[in-house]
């Protein structure tokens, strides 16, 4: 018969004990929280790596390697004294359940959207007993911008600050583009790196109101660039050249046998080119 996952858990959480413990490994030993900042990172990123494959086996794999971050970082705040495991769990749970009270208590939502809207007003009335002051608070500074962009933007949303309508959010998209043009066009390099900041977030919201995200659009696209360009320099490797011996016209020839040799819709844009 098959461990339960409760008995797993604590078996991993026995692990992570004795790999930092007397006798463990010196590499675990030595790590920090601050050390660890970066693992925590590329293993999210490489869950979603994953997710995009659609690979199981590389699936399960990947969200064993994020959980053992968390654990790690628990048995770090275990040996200093400051919380354990089963304190970031009861959190969690009591979190969950409050912030569900269609499910747990005796309240009522019609659908996903009100749910959603019931989530924030809980979150907020729990952030006002300690300070919160936006309803912009719990988006991190330190996400990528691109992504820390969409979440500030659904953040306003929820409360009603947005565009109407897709439409709106790309005549602003062209607005900033004008805008971006002129500054070019004086060279200004301090408006022109502004301009350009406020065209990206403009096309976040396009994106966003077309239920697009845009940090997994722009990943798609770099991508595509990375395996097409990847293609160029193959093609020059073949003839006994390199990307930088081959000519602009060469480079061009290359990159359009690429393109034609995936399938795609006729109006695609060109990554880079």
């Amino acid at each position: 018969m098959a461990e339960s996952p409760g008995a797993r858990f604590e078996s991993l959480l026995s692990l992570m004990a004795r790999l930092r413990g007397d006798g463990g490994c010196p590499w675990d030993r030595a790590q920090t929280r601050d050390s660890l900042k970066p693992y925590l990172i590329e293993e999210a990123y490489e869950v979603l790596q994953a997710i995009d494959e659609g690979g199981q086996d590389h699936l399960v794999e990947e969200l064993g390697d994020l959980l053992f971050q968390v654990v790690f970082h628990c048995q770090i705040a275990g040996e200093r004294g400051e919380f354990t495991m089963a304190d970031v769990l009861e959190r969690l749970s009591d979190k969950m359940t409050r912030r569900h009270p269609h499910v747990f208590g005796d309240r009522v939502v019609a659908d996903a959207r009100e749910a959603l809207a019931q989530w924030e007003r809980i979150k907020r009335d729990e952030g006002a007993g300690g300070g919160a002051a936006s309803v912009l608070d719990g988006v991190p500074r330190t996400l990528p911008a691109l992504l820390r962009a969409q979440r500030l933007q659904v953040k306003a949303a929820r409360v009603g600050f947005d565009w109407t309508v897709w439409q709106e959010a790309w005549k602003k998209v062209q607005e900033e583009m004008a805008e971006v043009d002129e500054a070019l066009a004086r060279g200004d390099a301090a408006r022109v790196e502004d301009e350009l900041g406020d065209l990206l977030f403009s096309m976040v919201n396009v994106a966003r109101l077309q239920g697009i995200d845009a940090e997994d659009c722009l990943r798609r696209a770099a991508d595509k660039f990375t395996r097409r360009f990847r293609e160029v320099e193959a093609e020059m490797r073949a003839g006994g050249r390199t990307v930088s011996d081959a000519s602009a016209e060469e480079l061009d020839r290359a990159w359009e046998a690429a393109k034609a040799r995936e399938p795609h819709a006729p109006t695609e844009t060109e990554p880079g080119r």
